[in-house]
């Protein structure tokens, strides 16, 4: 990450490389190219070892340290483009704003605290530690094993509704999924709901109308496109809103990998069978999510000044049903919140280690906690698409393979179809479910959301999902892992730009 500081010393830099390769242009070219090439060489250096001290991701960073070393200016203007500073955006303000004013109201109930650093939760603890989410016992967790499950429960749940509709979603697009909560949507909002409503402008551009949060506007429903496509906003256009979540009057939450689209719930699927998940909470997690949602909604909209009116007392009904601590992730910290819970689930696993993942371009860190798990002997299985939605990046995904697969991670194709589920599984105790795909973009750059639970009921759901999907996939050999030279090299290629975009 660039703090102010380091990004005023890279700007500086920057300009002097500019400026004086107009002038040694003009003036020197011909008879100093020896003293031109010396003078970008060292800028160039200085600029590389800025970003070396405090690198504490070193994949992540090689790859501006090459493109500066191999293109000083151009690299440089990338870097001050679409390097990681926010404090320019008004937006990013906001959200850092309402962050640090919302963390008084996740409050962590004592009796859990204790409870928790008293046993062997070291994953619990980290988020515990490292974010202000709160754990909580009283819950009930069911988990949906494809959209077309998960669809029929979330309409259902709409039209229970009092009080509020809260909904976030990467992609909305227009069809059948969506009609028919449209319909549900309007007649709350008509009858005095509060019903909102945002979705990321980049993720669904091609899926609706410009004019799309005017329409629904007209029907009562609040609605906000984040992060709103504009060619003057510079590097923020870069992080996107790829959460997913439905949170009904405090009482009913969901979440997973489902978008609303009828992709998700197998209509017209272009990729064979669409392999999604779901998940719904019922119980005091939903704080957690409703807290997550309303920062950005009120970094849009400074609507809310008492949020608490959102919350629901569930009593003690669920109290012993294991730990559930929904979080959130955003590219604003120094702390990868979505990588670290999932390195230290592979780091606690015990006997085995399940994966469902979309994409898998993954850092040095990672594929290092993944190969160690396997060397001591856990189970450690990833299954990735079949049928790629993106070739390039699916080539991308590939070229993780060989390296994986050497050291004993087991990666197996889902051959009817395209996975999209985000879900980690270990030892049939803990997994997390939710929207971070093992990718650059979400590790590193986007708005995410996962659930994690341990000792939960549920989680036996998400094993025999895992059981049932294993007999759908095909497990790769030395020889499916294997790639020619010139794939081999493009491979390489895609993966040095891969941290970039």
């Amino acid at each position: 990450m660039l703090n102010a500081t380091k990004r005023a010393i890279i700007v500086a830099l920057g300009v002097i490389l500019q400026f004086g390769f107009a002038i040694m242009i003009r003036l020197f070219f011909y008879n100093y190219l020896g003293i031109i090439t010396l003078f970008y060489g060292v800028i160039s250096v200085l600029i590389v070892l800025l970003l070396l001290k405090d690198s504490t991701r070193l994949s992540n960073d090689l790859p501006w340290m090459i493109m500066i070393l191999v293109f000083p200016i151009f690299g440089t203007i990338l870097l001050i483009t679409l390097g990681r500073d926010y404090s320019k955006s008004k937006l990013l303000k906001n959200i850092f704003k309402y962050e640090k004013e919302y963390d008084a109201f996740l409050v962590q109930d004592k009796k859990i605290k204790d409870e928790v650093m008293k046993k062997d939760l070291d994953n619990i603890k980290y988020l515990m530690n490292r974010t202000n989410y709160c754990v909580s016992t009283n819950n009930e967790v069911t988990y949906y094993d494809f959209g077309e499950k998960f669809y029929p429960e979330l309409l259902k749940e709409l039209k229970k509704a009092k009080k509020f509709i809260f909904m976030e979603y990467f992609i909305i697009k227009e069809g059948i999924m969506w009609n028919g909560i449209l319909d549900i949507l309007k007649e709350k909002a008509a009858s005095g709901v509060d019903v909102r409503i945002m979705y990321d402008d980049m993720g669904s551009i091609a899926m609706l109308s410009t004019g799309f949060s005017k329409e629904l506007e007209k029907f009562g429903i609040k609605c906000i496109p984040f992060n709103k496509l504009s060619p003057f906003r510079g590097i923020f256009m870069n992080n996107r809103d790829h959460r997913k979540m439905t949170i009904i009057d405090g009482k009913v939450a969901f979440s997973g990998g489902v978008n609303l689209s009828d992709e998700y719930i197998n209509i017209n699927s272009k990729y064979g069978i669409w392999k999604d998940n779901g998940i719904k909470i019922e119980g005091d997690a939903i704080w957690n999510l409703t807290v997550i949602f309303l920062t950005l909604w009120n970094a849009n909209r400074q609507e809310d000044k008492d949020i608490t009116k959102f919350k629901y007392d569930f009593g003690n009904k669920n109290k012993n049903n294991g730990y559930v601590i929904p979080y959130g992730v955003a590219p604003l910290h120094r702390d990868l919140i979505g990588e670290d819970v999932y390195i230290n689930m592979i780091n606690s696993a015990k006997k085995y280690l399940y994966v469902m993942t979309p994409y898998l371009i993954i850092d040095t860190d990672m594929v290092n906690a993944l190969c160690r798990a396997a060397k001591r002997g856990v189970d450690v299985r990833i299954i990735v698409p079949g049928i790629p939605d993106k070739k390039i990046v699916y080539t991308q995904t590939t070229s993780f393979f060989r390296v994986l697969h050497d050291n004993g991670v087991k990666i197996y194709k889902y051959t009817d179809g395209f996975v999209h589920s985000k879900v980690f599984l270990s030892d049939d105790v803990r997994s997390v479910v939710g929207t971070i795909n093992l990718d650059y973009r979400s590790l590193y750059l986007h708005f995410e959301n996962g659930i994690y639970m341990e000792n939960v009921k549920a989680i036996n759901d998400v094993r025999k999902d895992f059981d049932v999907t294993f007999k759908d996939c095909k497990e790769l050999n030395d020889q499916d892992v294997k790639a020619g030279f010139f794939k081999t090299l493009w491979q390489a290629i895609l993966r040095l730009f891969a941290p970039l975009f």
